[in-house]
């Protein structure tokens, strides 16, 4: 078999059969197809696309060729749910304890952050003594106790998806939708679970900029999981603003903690896209038997306080100082040398937010990364005071910025104020759903 054939066979528009994609994937990552030739085909397969079946084949050759996590001695059914990545979007932390809290296992490998959106990793070593780094074993044990573990992704896990992201990312190929499918859907196979929930986020802050892009794209990982023999389901959500009012680390953990003690109303946008997304997890393993049940089940354990009693005590396994998940400790975790109100500057109505912005805006003032090598300051990033539809008066307090250091202060200031748009009149808002996608094959 030779590799330029199979380039040439998908650049006229043909389908790559199982052999042929695992001949690709398995070369590719022992170093006998080199980049350009594997750049030239990631290429076609943008120009040409790729068919359910094939993209599930890449899926599947790209999970095998690492490690692979075996969960089958946890009890139930083991359930992740996966963020295609967005601002102020802190909704692992709330869901996956009020899941554990209802009789799930959530079982989850997650990522750091880069660029203008937050990483769960990060959220999670705010708190101090939190060692994300854990042996398998010890992951397990944690789960089979508490329910609920969350931690970094091993050493070995998709070896192929580094090398490949590492190449799309040089090569203008990252908005193929099956390659960016496949990338996601390997490493959440590779990870052991056997139902995902997906949050495809799309809007000004998140990687698919169109509904149709994200419902393409949600539609494909739910197909892969079910010819991958996995129960799959997608949520697309809006992310044209923050989806909640705290963008930074430590901030962000700080309102998981709020909504689990009861403090963030119904009606919420983050406190609404986490009962969505707990409620999807909870029928997948048949914990609850509707949309209505499951509310109910985990509105219940954030009101007896035992979802915030699962966070807790994942910290204390993890190694964490538990005593600041709560919402007096989770001030001290957030306090900075100083604060600053960024306000309007005229009457109106907020009738559009670039949310990119505002994530790209906590990034300067030190909550996140432009570079992996870039160190995180935990405390620092900023609170919303207003999301799109409200009415402003000149002087209203638009955000308040948390600041350790000086310098980017004044480039987020100006980012910010680019960011939220203030016009005369009233604007229809976006809903926060735009759907539930699950597998047609």
């Amino acid at each position: 078999m030779r590799f330029v054939d199979l380039i040439e066979k998908k650049s006229d528009g043909g389908v790559l059969s199982r052999e042929e994609i695992q001949f690709m994937v398995n070369g590719f990552v022992k170093g006998d197809i080199p980049d350009y030739q594997m750049s030239s085909m990631m290429m076609a397969i943008l120009q040409r696309g790729m068919s359910d079946e094939e993209a599930t084949e890449l899926t599947m050759a790209m999970m095998h060729s690492g490690d692979v996590v075996d969960l089958s001695d946890l009890p139930g059914v083991k359930l992740d749910k996966h963020s295609t990545g967005g601002v102020g979007d802190t909704t692992t932390l709330v869901v996956a304890p009020l899941v554990a809290a209802c009789g799930g296992t959530v079982a989850k490998m997650s990522g750091r952050g880069l660029g203008h959106t937050g990483g769960t990793l990060d959220k999670l070593e705010s708190v101090p003594g939190t060692c994300i780094e854990q042996p398998m074993d010890r992951f397990k044990e944690i789960v089979r106790e508490n329910g609920v573990c969350v931690i970094g992704q091993s050493g070995n896990l998709v070896p192929a998806d580094k090398k490949m992201y590492a190449l799309r990312d040089v090569t203008a190929t990252v908005r193929s939708i099956p390659l960016i499918a496949s990338s996601i859907m390997s490493k959440k196979l590779a990870a052991g679970a056997d139902a995902i929930v997906l949050d495809v986020k799309t809007g000004s802050g998140a990687f698919m900029r169109t509904k149709e892009e994200a419902f393409e794209l949600a539609q494909l990982m739910c197909n892969i999981g079910s010819l991958a023999g996995r129960k799959v389901r997608a949520v697309v959500t809006d992310m044209n603003q923050p989806l909640g009012l705290a963008v930074g680390n430590a901030l962000e953990v700080q309102e998981a903690v709020e909504l689990l003690s009861n403090e963030i109303a119904e009606g919420d946008p983050l406190y609404e896209v986490c009962m969505l997304l707990g409620s999807q997890m909870l029928q997948m393993a048949e914990i609850a038997a509707d949309d209505a049940q499951a509310r109910a089940m985990l509105k219940a354990h954030i009101e007896d306080g035992s979802g915030l009693k699962r966070l807790q005590r994942m910290f204390e396994l993890l190694g964490g100082d538990a005593s600041y998940v709560n919402v007096e400790g989770m001030r001290k975790l957030v306090a900075v040398k100083r604060l600053e109100d960024l306000t309007a500057d005229s009457d109106g109505y907020v009738t559009s937010m670039d949310a990119e912005k505002i994530g790209t805006a906590a990034q300067m003032l030190g909550a996140g990364r432009a570079t992996k090598e870039d160190k995180v300051d935990p405390a620092v990033g900023l609170k919303m005071h207003v999301r799109v539809g409200y009415p402003i008066r000149k002087g209203d307090i638009l955000c308040t910025l948390y600041i350790n250091r000086e310098d980017g202060v004044e480039d987020a200031k100006r980012l910010l104020k680019e960011a939220i748009h203030i016009t005369d009149g009233p604007v229809e808002t976006e809903p926060m759903v735009y759907g539930l996608v699950t597998a047609n094959r």
